[in-house]
């Protein structure tokens, strides 16, 4: 069974640090490197950062199966679309559904606030994902490149998708 659940403690924040760290470094670290991936799980994935990104308007929803806690996502609701910062699986729970039920929990969430669209960022050479969030049906909307510090540069596509009411 899937739950998601709406992340609202530091037990949460911290878990959700904890899921990040084995998420990032399984995935990432082939796509933007060793390097990039510690800096941006320090900047944008602790549990300070998790908390601050929170009072700065973000929610953070943690997916559990089985009750065992198994990835998050985190939204912002802007002026017309929902920004879907963050929705991340461990790998070893892909393939059940878990990400579909999530985007399904997103576009619910985007009728809760009345919003057209879903608005994500993805990195341009994340093949495997940018597929994968066409198959939900997105479509490449423009590019952006983000200085985050540090030396770092985050190179993405943003993607759009309607909300269906």
């Amino acid at each position: 069974m899937i739950e998601i659940r709406q992340a609202k403690t530091k037990t949460d924040y911290l878990l959700i640090e904890h899921l990040a760290d084995a998420i990032w470094r399984e995935h990432y670290i082939s796509i933007i490197g060793k390097p990039q991936v510690d800096y941006m799980l320090g900047k944008f994935q602790s549990a300070m950062a998790v908390e601050n990104q929170i009072l700065d308007g973000f929610e953070y929803f943690l997916l559990y199966f089985d009750g065992t806690p198994v990835g998050y996502i985190s939204i912002k609701p802007e002026v017309t679309a929902l920004f879907l910062s963050k929705i991340y699986v461990l790998s070893g729970f892909r393939g059940k559904n878990i990400g579909k039920t999530a985007m399904r929990y997103v576009e619910e969430k985007a009728k809760d606030y009345s919003l057209k669209s879903i608005r994500l960022t993805v990195n341009k050479n994340n093949s495997k994902t940018i597929k994968a969030y066409e198959k939900l049906g997105f479509i490449k909307d423009g590019a952006i490149v983000i200085d985050i510090g540090n030396g770092f540069l985050m190179d993405d596509f943003v993607m759009v998708r309607a909300v269906v009411y």
